[in-house]
């Protein structure tokens, strides 16, 4: 029996989202100039909340704004991996770090799912000791530069438990095999705590949290100190 705990990145194992705070090291680190753009991503963001702009839309958009067009691997690594560094130092949940200890103990592999986006979770996973990280993939030109482009669908939502399903598969796990606990914070990853064997609704904004009460989902607070 192959026991593996699945956690959600942001605001699950991290304090805040991490995504804008990633673009604006970015600009800060490479082009400054660039947070002149940043309150366009602010009218992206309110499409976003009338529904005239889906998540993965508004992903590109502040991609191609803060980021550029197309980032050569060595520049992302290297602004990738001082992101991580500064979010270890100051934005991850000391009750997270916790649960991660205790489940690595008892054991179990340890997965990172998240719409975050790989460049960067997979270097924030690595410092946090996880063996594998799933995330939403960016395109590659030619050269191997980074585009502001997904390559398949954002993992968010049900696409998440598609990407695990897909991952297990790959691996050569199957799930009957599999004892899975999941962590998250928000409701859109419903499907995947669903599907679990133990589901815990963390940090739980009100929709999860009334969703996990009427499930029987455990619910735990990192946010404490």
């Amino acid at each position: 029996m192959q026991r593996l705990a699945i956690y959600d990145m942001d605001k699950t194992i991290t304090a805040k989202p991490t995504w804008t705070r990633f673009l604006l090291h970015v600009a800060r680190t490479r082009a400054p100039w660039r947070l002149a753009l940043f309150p366009v991503i602010g009218l992206g963001g309110l499409a976003y909340l009338a529904r005239g702009l889906d998540r993965a839309g508004l992903k590109r958009l502040s991609h191609r704004l803060l980021l550029g067009r197309a980032l050569p691997p060595a520049e992302m690594a290297a602004v990738a991996e001082a992101f991580a560094d500064l979010e270890m130092r100051s934005g991850v949940l000391q009750g997270a770090l916790a649960q991660i200890a205790a489940d690595r103990a008892a054991g179990y592999r340890l997965v990172m799912a998240t719409a975050s986006h790989h460049y960067y979770a997979e270097a924030i996973g690595r410092r946090l000791g996880f063996d594998d990280v799933i995330a939403t993939n960016a395109k590659r030109d030619g050269q191997g530069h980074i585009l502001s482009e997904l390559e398949g669908e954002n993992c968010y939502g049900p696409v998440k438990l598609h990407r695990i399903e897909n991952w297990l598969a790959a691996e050569g796990l199957h799930r009957a095999n599999c004892y899975i606990r999941a962590y998250s914070d928000h409701v859109s990853d419903a499907p995947l705590l669903g599907w679990a064997d133990e589901a815990f609704a963390v940090n739980a904004h009100g929709p999860l949290a009334k969703l996990a009460a009427a499930r029987g989902w455990s619910q735990l607070d990192w946010r404490r100190p």
